[in-house]
């Protein structure tokens, strides 16, 4: 397939030549062929011309769950990977989130095997422990010579420190990377939103925000001890960066993510006890808001996540107290970060820290694969239902504006738009 972009802005700050300049691109069987003022078509060649038009490395996520196997009501593979496509993402990390989970070799090679000959490249994860129960630690070695990049019990926070410390030092024999979710039960208990204000009014069970720092700092001194690497996801306190980067400080491997909605919505949304708004971990307040973007403009959390979690309607029109924990993102993380950074900055987020998990970085230069997202960047909108593809509708970013359009992407010799 021959495909050209005509008068597409690139944004890619490694290009300095390039960056922020109009340029035609003609791709070529999936490899970039040429970088040119002006390329006219010729042959079969499917052009894009559209007002506007940017173009940029493909987008990443470092954390997204579909369904299968076990859930394909929520989202089956294939179309989640083409919902991430649609939304400009070409690699994306999946959460161990199916039933069973994978906790074998063989659980990676059916998750990648599902996943092929799809625009998006889908890099799994496996449990850190046997059906993610913190119990026996999990087949780490096979299943990274499988193709697993991380190990990881999909929010379900590790109490056993002693097999956190033996996970952190077996792993660094294959280099792995070893994630904890940043929650202490015996402090969160049953608490299901933020405690606060907002929780005591409402008369929910609160979740305070000790219970994520507490655990951070419990697996940053056991990080110290052993050496390795941890990744701890989707972090939500003003307390949380401030430990990260105090750890970073130390010259310690650690690295953290945070949710896109953590970084907009604050727990004063739950007064309608709405549960598109009830996520793991919860909304918090204003001041944490601040502290989680300083923290991303900073570099101390390294990736801002969709956290795409979805769920089939019977599990979120319940009662607040009986609603399932999560929402889909993939589709309205670009404009929602672009609404709250400038272009450059979300372009940076979106594409950065591939080579955390040893995943090869793409290249926007003549003779290497065209892997690349395209989107506009000035349209401001509510985002509505209309622009959900995941089979799942279960959206945290319904009702809320939202600049810029996803236009689609390109990779593997495939190009998927969104119309």
């Amino acid at each position: 397939m021959n495909i050209l972009l005509k008068s597409v802005t690139i944004v890619n700050g490694s290009t300095k030549n390039l960056h922020l300049k109009k340029r035609d691109i003609l791709i070529k069987k999936g490899i970039i062929d040429a970088i040119e003022t002006s390329i006219e078509p010729s042959g079969k060649t499917k052009v894009i011309a559209i007002k506007d038009l940017h173009v940029s490395l493909g987008w990443f996520d470092s954390g997204v769950s579909f369904g299968e196997p076990g859930h394909e009501e929520r989202e089956t593979i294939e179309n989640g990977l083409a919902t991430a496509a649609k939304s400009g993402f070409t690699d994306v990390i999946l959460n161990t989130s199916s039933h069973p989970t994978p906790d074998s070799a063989s659980d990676i090679v059916y998750l990648k095997n599902a996943a092929k000959d799809q625009l998006t490249n889908l890099h799994p994860l496996g449990n850190l422990t046997v059906k993610g129960e913190g119990e026996v630690l999990a087949e780490l070695y096979d299943m990274k010579n499988a193709g697993a990049l991380g190990f990881y019990d999909y929010k379900h926070p590790m109490a056993n420190a002693n097999l956190l410390k033996i996970a952190l030092q077996y792993a660094q024999n294959f280099d792995g990377m070893v994630f904890s979710f940043p929650l202490d039960k015996s402090i969160s208990g049953k608490g299901i939103v933020n405690e606060g204000i907002t929780s005591t009014k409402l008369g929910l069970k609160g979740i305070p925000a000790l219970a994520e720092e507490l655990q951070i700092a419990r697996d940053l001194f056991v990080l110290e001890y052993t050496g390795g690497k941890l990744f701890i996801p989707t972090i939500s306190t003003a307390n949380s960066v401030k430990l990260i980067a105090d750890a970073k400080k130390k010259g310690l491997q650690v690295s953290c993510s945070v949710a896109a909605h953590n970084l907009v919505i604050t727990d004063a949304a739950l007064e309608d006890f709405d549960t598109k708004y009830k996520v793991m971990p919860p909304l918090r307040t204003t001041a944490d808001i601040k502290a989680l973007q300083k923290g991303v403009k900073n570099g101390t959390i390294d990736f801002v996540t969709s956290d795409h979690t979805p769920l089939n309607i019977e599990l979120k029109h319940v009662e607040f107290d009986h609603a399932d924990f999560g929402s889909i993102g993939l589709e309205s993380i670009f404009g929602i970060l672009n609404e709250l950074f400038d272009t450059e900055e979300t372009i940076s987020l979106l594409t950065k820290g591939r080579s955390v998990f040893g995943i090869e970085e793409p290249q926007l230069e003549v003779g290497k694969e065209a892997n690349l997202s395209l989107f506009t960047t000035d349209d401001t909108y509510e985002f509505s239902e209309d622009q959900i593809f995941s089979s799942s509708k279960n959206a945290i970013a319904i009702g809320k504006p939202i600049k810029g359009k996803v236009v689609g992407s390109i990779a593997n010799n495939q190009l998927v738009l969104n119309n």
